[in-house]
Protein backbone atom coordinates (compact mmCIF):
# COMPACT_ATOMS: atom_id res chain seq x y z
CA UNK A 1 0.00 0.00 0.00
CA UNK A 2 1.33 3.39 -0.91
CA UNK A 3 2.00 6.13 1.68
CA UNK A 4 -1.19 7.76 0.45
CA UNK A 5 -3.33 4.56 1.29
CA UNK A 6 -1.69 4.25 4.69
CA UNK A 7 -3.11 8.17 5.19
CA UNK A 8 -6.09 7.83 3.75
CA UNK A 9 -6.73 4.18 5.94
CA UNK A 10 -5.29 5.47 8.91
CA UNK A 11 -8.39 8.70 8.35
CA UNK A 12 -10.72 6.38 7.93
CA UNK A 13 -10.03 4.48 11.09
CA UNK A 14 -9.75 7.93 12.84
CA UNK A 15 -13.26 8.64 11.73
CA UNK A 16 -15.20 5.29 12.42
CA UNK A 17 -13.25 5.27 16.02
CA UNK A 18 -14.43 9.23 16.33
CA UNK A 19 -18.23 7.62 15.44
CA UNK A 20 -18.48 5.56 18.08
CA UNK A 21 -17.28 7.47 20.60
CA UNK A 22 -20.15 9.81 19.87
CA UNK A 23 -22.36 6.66 19.50
CA UNK A 24 -21.27 5.92 23.33
CA UNK A 25 -22.59 9.10 24.47
CA UNK A 26 -25.69 8.90 23.46
CA UNK A 27 -28.38 6.93 25.64
CA UNK A 28 -31.80 6.05 24.41
CA UNK A 29 -34.39 5.62 26.83
CA UNK A 30 -37.58 3.94 26.19
CA UNK A 31 -40.56 2.47 28.62
CA UNK A 32 -41.60 -0.82 28.93
CA UNK A 33 -44.48 -2.74 31.14
CA UNK A 34 -42.37 -3.08 34.21
CA UNK A 35 -43.18 0.49 34.78
CA UNK A 36 -47.01 -0.01 33.67
CA UNK A 37 -49.13 2.71 35.80
CA UNK A 38 -45.86 4.84 37.27
CA UNK A 39 -43.65 6.71 37.17
CA UNK A 40 -40.73 4.76 35.67
CA UNK A 41 -37.55 4.03 37.22
CA UNK A 42 -34.79 6.27 37.48
CA UNK A 43 -37.37 9.63 36.39
CA UNK A 44 -39.02 11.35 39.04
CA UNK A 45 -42.14 13.52 38.73
CA UNK A 46 -41.76 17.39 39.63
CA UNK A 47 -44.19 20.90 38.93
CA UNK A 48 -43.46 24.40 38.34
CA UNK A 49 -46.39 26.16 40.43
CA UNK A 50 -49.11 25.25 42.67
CA UNK A 51 -51.58 22.58 42.82
CA UNK A 52 -52.17 19.27 42.17
CA UNK A 53 -50.97 17.98 38.91
CA UNK A 54 -47.92 16.63 37.06
CA UNK A 55 -49.27 12.66 37.01
CA UNK A 56 -46.78 10.55 35.11
CA UNK A 57 -47.38 7.15 33.78
CA UNK A 58 -46.05 4.61 31.40
CA UNK A 59 -49.10 3.26 29.50
CA UNK A 60 -50.16 1.23 26.61
CA UNK A 61 -49.54 2.53 23.44
CA UNK A 62 -49.59 0.26 19.76
CA UNK A 63 -48.69 3.15 18.29
CA UNK A 64 -45.36 3.70 20.83
CA UNK A 65 -42.52 4.45 17.45
CA UNK A 66 -40.18 2.21 19.85
CA UNK A 67 -42.47 -0.78 19.17
CA UNK A 68 -42.13 -1.31 22.65
CA UNK A 69 -46.27 -0.77 22.94
CA UNK A 70 -45.71 1.44 25.73
CA UNK A 71 -45.46 5.39 26.22
CA UNK A 72 -44.40 7.69 29.20
CA UNK A 73 -47.80 9.62 29.28
CA UNK A 74 -48.71 13.25 31.34
CA UNK A 75 -52.16 12.01 33.10
CA UNK A 76 -53.23 15.03 34.99
CA UNK A 77 -55.52 18.01 34.26
CA UNK A 78 -53.43 20.32 36.14
CA UNK A 79 -54.51 23.88 36.40
CA UNK A 80 -53.62 26.66 33.89
CA UNK A 81 -50.61 27.93 34.92
CA UNK A 82 -48.47 25.09 36.25
CA UNK A 83 -45.71 23.39 34.27
CA UNK A 84 -45.88 19.41 34.78
CA UNK A 85 -42.30 17.75 34.70
CA UNK A 86 -40.83 14.66 34.44
CA UNK A 87 -36.76 14.46 34.95
CA UNK A 88 -34.15 12.22 34.33
CA UNK A 89 -32.25 11.54 37.81
CA UNK A 90 -29.13 10.38 36.82
CA UNK A 91 -28.27 13.40 34.56
CA UNK A 92 -26.44 16.42 34.97
CA UNK A 93 -25.40 18.01 31.55
CA UNK A 94 -24.43 21.54 30.46
CA UNK A 95 -23.96 20.64 26.41
CA UNK A 96 -26.17 17.87 25.18
CA UNK A 97 -28.33 16.87 22.80
CA UNK A 98 -31.99 15.81 23.54
CA UNK A 99 -34.53 14.19 20.99
CA UNK A 100 -38.05 12.69 21.66
CA UNK A 101 -40.55 11.41 20.36
CA UNK A 102 -43.77 13.05 21.55
CA UNK A 103 -47.84 12.78 20.51
CA UNK A 104 -50.24 15.58 21.36
CA UNK A 105 -53.44 13.38 22.93
CA UNK A 106 -55.77 15.77 24.29
CA UNK A 107 -56.30 19.41 26.01
CA UNK A 108 -58.53 21.86 26.36
CA UNK A 109 -55.82 24.87 27.43
CA UNK A 110 -52.63 23.48 26.21
CA UNK A 111 -51.77 20.76 24.09
CA UNK A 112 -48.03 19.36 23.00
CA UNK A 113 -44.75 19.16 25.29
CA UNK A 114 -41.34 20.08 25.13
CA UNK A 115 -37.98 18.70 26.49
CA UNK A 116 -36.14 20.62 29.45
CA UNK A 117 -32.47 20.99 30.12
CA UNK A 118 -30.11 22.38 32.73
CA UNK A 119 -32.37 21.55 34.95
CA UNK A 120 -31.42 23.28 38.58
CA UNK A 121 -34.50 22.47 40.26
CA UNK A 122 -38.25 22.86 39.58
CA UNK A 123 -38.20 27.11 38.88
CA UNK A 124 -34.76 27.09 36.80
CA UNK A 125 -34.18 25.47 33.53
CA UNK A 126 -34.52 25.36 30.14
CA UNK A 127 -37.78 24.56 27.63
CA UNK A 128 -38.10 23.95 24.18
CA UNK A 129 -41.97 22.81 23.35
CA UNK A 130 -44.63 22.29 21.01
CA UNK A 131 -48.03 23.41 21.45
CA UNK A 132 -50.35 22.15 18.24
CA UNK A 133 -53.42 24.28 19.67
CA UNK A 134 -51.43 27.49 19.50
CA UNK A 135 -49.09 26.26 16.24
CA UNK A 136 -46.05 27.42 17.66
CA UNK A 137 -42.92 26.17 18.64
CA UNK A 138 -41.16 28.32 21.21
CA UNK A 139 -37.78 28.37 23.45
CA UNK A 140 -37.70 29.19 26.98
CA UNK A 141 -35.58 29.90 30.00
CA UNK A 142 -37.30 29.44 33.50
CA UNK A 143 -35.99 31.66 36.41
CA UNK A 144 -37.36 31.65 39.94
CA UNK A 145 -40.80 30.25 38.55
CA UNK A 146 -40.78 32.61 35.73
CA UNK A 147 -41.22 31.47 32.49
CA UNK A 148 -39.36 34.34 29.78
CA UNK A 149 -39.27 33.49 25.85
CA UNK A 150 -36.18 34.14 24.04
CA UNK A 151 -36.98 32.49 20.03
CA UNK A 152 -39.65 30.63 18.60
CA UNK A 153 -41.14 29.92 15.31
CA UNK A 154 -45.23 30.77 14.77
CA UNK A 155 -47.92 29.18 12.66
CA UNK A 156 -46.61 26.16 12.42
CA UNK A 157 -48.34 23.11 12.67
CA UNK A 158 -48.66 19.78 14.08
CA UNK A 159 -51.50 17.38 13.55
CA UNK A 160 -53.33 16.32 16.89
CA UNK A 161 -53.47 12.36 17.44
CA UNK A 162 -49.54 11.80 15.32
CA UNK A 163 -45.87 11.27 16.30
CA UNK A 164 -43.35 13.89 15.41
CA UNK A 165 -39.82 14.47 16.61
CA UNK A 166 -38.53 17.25 18.92
CA UNK A 167 -34.81 17.88 19.34
CA UNK A 168 -32.51 20.40 21.07
CA UNK A 169 -29.04 20.98 20.38
CA UNK A 170 -27.07 23.52 23.44
CA UNK A 171 -23.45 24.23 23.00
CA UNK A 172 -22.52 26.88 25.62
CA UNK A 173 -24.87 30.00 25.07
CA UNK A 174 -26.05 28.45 21.62
CA UNK A 175 -29.09 26.64 21.16
CA UNK A 176 -30.79 24.66 18.16
CA UNK A 177 -34.36 23.41 17.86
CA UNK A 178 -35.32 21.17 15.44
CA UNK A 179 -38.86 19.60 14.44
CA UNK A 180 -38.89 16.43 12.37
CA UNK A 181 -35.46 17.18 11.76
CA UNK A 182 -35.81 20.48 10.12
CA UNK A 183 -34.47 23.37 12.14
CA UNK A 184 -37.10 25.77 13.82
CA UNK A 185 -35.96 28.06 15.77
CA UNK A 186 -31.62 29.21 16.57
CA UNK A 187 -31.16 31.10 19.83
CA UNK A 188 -28.28 32.44 22.15
CA UNK A 189 -28.45 32.85 25.94
CA UNK A 190 -26.53 32.58 28.95
CA UNK A 191 -28.82 32.55 31.38
CA UNK A 192 -28.03 29.06 32.93
CA UNK A 193 -24.71 28.18 32.43
CA UNK A 194 -24.28 25.37 35.20
CA UNK A 195 -25.00 21.71 34.08
CA UNK A 196 -28.13 20.50 35.15
CA UNK A 197 -31.14 17.24 34.65
CA UNK A 198 -32.64 16.90 31.59
CA UNK A 199 -36.28 15.77 31.13
CA UNK A 200 -39.83 16.36 29.53
CA UNK A 201 -42.53 18.99 29.96
CA UNK A 202 -46.19 19.86 29.46
CA UNK A 203 -48.31 22.79 30.59
CA UNK A 204 -52.07 22.58 32.46
CA UNK A 205 -54.06 20.16 30.87
CA UNK A 206 -51.77 18.90 27.94
CA UNK A 207 -52.01 15.12 27.91
CA UNK A 208 -49.11 14.02 25.95
CA UNK A 209 -47.18 10.81 25.59
CA UNK A 210 -43.77 10.45 24.98
CA UNK A 211 -41.44 7.54 23.76
CA UNK A 212 -37.87 7.12 22.80
CA UNK A 213 -35.69 9.96 24.28
CA UNK A 214 -32.68 9.99 23.34
CA UNK A 215 -29.76 11.79 25.50
CA UNK A 216 -26.54 12.65 23.76
CA UNK A 217 -23.73 13.93 26.49
CA UNK A 218 -21.66 17.35 23.48
CA UNK A 219 -19.03 17.96 26.66
CA UNK A 220 -15.70 17.36 25.58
Amino acid sequence: MSVWGVAIAATATLAVAAAQAADERAKTFTFGRGDLGKVPAGWKAEQTGKGEGSVWKVVEDATAPSKSGFALAQMAESPGPMFNLCVLQDSNLADVELRVKFKSVEGVRDQGGGLVWRYQDANNYYIARMNPLEDNYRLYHVVAGKRTQFGGKERIKVPVGEWHTLSVRTVGEKIECFLDGQKEIEGTDKTITKAGKVGLWTKSDARSRFDQFVVKDLGK
